[in-house]
This record gives structure tokens, C-alpha cells and sequence, in this order.
């Protein structure tokens, strides 16, 4: 097999019965919640967000992220003149210990032995013949106040008690049009990213990144990257951008966003650095041999 007929196998989404798989779990998490009685007075928004809900999903990373958002508790930040007020409009019984441990005892309901609740942030499902694994993300509504502008989110409090705020909205948006933008080559050039890492990783050519930045990578290449006619001249394309624009410290102005435009990709907060990015894009052209 040539180097353009195994990267146009790689950009394809998770195969038909991967799919059902996924769709399977899915339904059932939300009958599990939908039959635990102490939710019945609970208004919530339950949905896909991650690789699955944005279709950069891959063969090998075919697990589902679940949100399961409270949406009669809104917390909520304003920024004015550079002071930051955090607050919330709701004092009830829906604390996020409460929340969490109805959302568990739903899960043990439905997937009795199937239950991890030991990670910090989500409640994992074990996969089974007929499921993938999936994470239960127990979050609130979330509000962010800015001069002109109004960003509505969600915020996830971890087993620690301190809290991560994720916009899922704005990514599936973001997606969408650079997606519409590049013809329909930006999600399939995610995908040859995340499968590129993967493969990497377990013939041992570069150490693991996670799939997220992949995507991100890709999204913040220009949508002429996505143009070119063949996979081997879009993957030269990103992976020659990549590089020479990691090269360095991270700039005062121009900075790399994630596929939300709501977050920096690059901070002191982030699982991955500059150097992970441009040192990726190294090892896969030499992968490859590209010239």
C-alpha cells in the first residue's frame, strides 16, 4: 500500500458497527437518567460533546463524552474592566456533590459492575460486546459576561471540589464552518492527525498526545492546508505549518486557539506545550519520509 492510499484509509470516521456502538451507549445513559426518579423534577440537557458529537472520531478512539447539564443551576462570571466577579443565581438542592452522586447511583442502575467512578472528573462505563466506553460528565450552566459579548458554557466540578469550564457549543459551531470552509476536508484532516498520533505511539516513534490537541492542531491550520488534491500534499501542508509556526515562545499577539476560539491552546494550564506540537509534526514527517 502506497503513503496516499493508507492516509485516505485514515481519515474516514469510526466504522458503521463502531458507530452503532456508540449510538447504543449513548441511548442507554440517557434511559438511565431518564428512569432515576430523583431527576424527575431536575430540568436537564443531556447531549454528546467531545470527537463523537463533532465527527473526529476515529477507529481507535471510539468512546463517547456525555454531558449531562443541570440546567436549573447557572453560575456565572462577569468581566468589567479587567475585575472578575464570580457568582451564581441558584441556592438549592442541586449542589454538584448531590448531583454527582444521583448521577452515579443512575449509572449503577443501569450498568451494574460497569461503573468507575474513581477519575477525578467524569463517571466512567465500562464497554461490553455491545457498548464502547463511555464518560458520564456531570456539569451546570455556565455564563460568561464580557463587554459585548455573552459566552454560555458549562462548568464541571472535579471530586476535589475545584472546577473546569468547557464551551462544547462553540466548539461544534467552530467545526462546522472551517468544516463547510475546506469542503469538508478540515474533520477528515482531524482525523488523519489523530490517527497519525496513534500510530505513532504504539510503534513507539513519538510518546502519546491527547486526541484533543490533534484537533486543535488541525484547526488551526489555514483552510488552504485542506485544498490540496491529494491527503500526502494536505498532511505536507499542516505538518510544514505546524512547525514553523510552533517555532519559539508563545507570542504577545496571533496566539493558537482551541477549536472553541474561547481558550488559548497554549498556557500554563494546558496538558501540552508548544514544543509537544512542533516536535509531533517532526516525527510524523520523518514517519513517513516525507521530502
Amino acid at each position: 500500500m502506497n503513503l496516499e492510499d493508507k492516509l485516505s484509509g485514515w481519515v474516514g470516521p469510526s466504522s458503521d458497527t463502531e458507530q452503532d456502538k456508540q449510538n447504543r451507549t449513548e441511548r442507554m445513559i440517557r434511559e438511565a437518567i431518564s428512569s432515576h426518579e430523583p431527576f424527575n423534577n431536575c430540568s436537564l440537557s443531556i447531549y454528546a460533546k467531545g470527537s463523537y458529537a463533532n465527527n473526529t472520531n476515529v477507529r481507535s478512539d471510539s468512546d463517547v463524552d456525555i454531558a449531562v447539564e443541570c440546567t436549573e443551576v447557572l453560575y456565572w462570571k462577569e468581566s468589567e474592566k479587567g475585575i472578575y466577579t464570580p457568582g451564581k443565581s441558584y441556592e438549592g438542592i442541586w449542589t454538584p456533590s448531590k448531583f454527582r452522586a444521583e448521577l452515579l447511583s443512575a449509572m449503577k442502575a443501569k450498568f451494574p459492575g460497569q461503573v468507575d467512578s474513581t477519575g477525578s472528573t467524569a463517571i466512567q462505563i465500562n464497554s461490553s460486546s455491545a457498548r464502547v466506553d463511555a464518560d458520564v460528565v456531570p456539569c451546570f450552566s455556565y455564563r460568561y459576561y464580557m463587554e459585548g459579548e455573552v459566552r454560555d458554557g458549562t462548568k464541571i466540578f472535579k471530586v476535589d471540589g475545584s472546577s473546569i469550564i468547557n464551551y462544547p457549543a462553540q466548539q461544534m459551531e467552530n467545526g462546522i464552518a472551517k468544516n463547510k470552509r475546506t469542503g469538508n476536508a478540515y474533520k477528515k484532516g482531524a482525523r488523519l492527525l489523530k490517527r497519525i498520533e496513534n500510530a505513532m505511539a504504539e510503534d513507539g516513534a513519538f510518546r502519546e498526545l491527547p486526541s484533543f490537541f490533534m484537533e486543535c492542531l488541525a484547526y488551526n491550520c489555514p483552510d488552504t492546508a485542506f485544498s490540496h488534491s491529494t491527503w500526502t500534499e494536505c498532511l505536507r501542508a499542516m505538518l510544514i505549518h505546524i512547525w514553523n509556526k510552533l517555532q519559539g515562545d508563545e507570542p504577545d499577539s496571533g496566539r493558537w486557539v482551541e477549536v472553541n476560539e474561547c481558550f488559548f491552546l497554549f498556557h500554563s494550564s494546558q496538558k501540552w506545550t508548544r514544543e509537544d506540537g512542533r516536535e509531533f509534526a517532526k516525527a510524523a514527517w520523518n514517519y513517513f519520509g516525507l521530502k
